[in-house]
């Protein structure tokens, strides 16, 4: 996927994966903690975690098309690495979302879920999900700087000069 409506894809797509990526994060977390969001919310992050699932390599593919199309430059480069990495975070946020749907199904079913395997449970999805959102913020300020530069340059030229 290269262009949509003219438009590179990468540039649309990200904000998806910005958007979606950490709030499935945050659900996990919240579901990890406490087990009646889980049993309201389980399933919501079990489909927003296939959608980050499936939506990371889109973007990855499009942002490498678009890295092809614009000037090299170590910050470009820093944001394409990082970029990169971002199919892991997103495999582990799906796997914390699986883990999450058998403790809620086994729950449902009226047998317990041991104590230690709950801690593990909450401690999992407390470290994917902010390894993730960590992870998204440093992708998209990467980009942003590689985009627009240094950003105190952009505060400085958007106000107003004062006399």
């Amino acid at each position: 996927m290269s262009t949509i409506d003219g438009l590179p894809a990468h540039i649309l797509l990200v904000h998806f994966i910005v958007v979606v990526a950490p709030l499935t994060a945050l659900l996990a977390i919240a579901a990890a903690v406490g087990r009646p969001v889980r049993d309201r919310l389980v399933w919501l992050i079990a489909v927003l975690a296939a959608l980050t699932l499936v939506l990371t390599p889109l973007t990855t593919e499009a942002g490498e098309w678009l890295e092809k199309r614009v000037p090299r430059s170590a910050a470009v480069h820093t944001h394409t690495e990082l970029g990169d990495s971002m199919v892991y975070f997103s495999v582990a946020l799906a796997v914390v979302a699986a883990v999450l749907v058998v403790v809620h199904l086994r729950e449902r079913r009226g047998h317990s879920v041991r104590r230690g395997m709950a801690i593990a449970v909450t401690a999992l999805a407390i470290v994917v999900g902010a390894a993730t959102i960590w992870q998204v913020y440093r992708i998209g300020d990467s980009g942003a700087r590689a985009t627009w530069g240094d950003t105190s340059d952009v505060s400085a030229a958007a106000s107003p000069a004062t006399e």
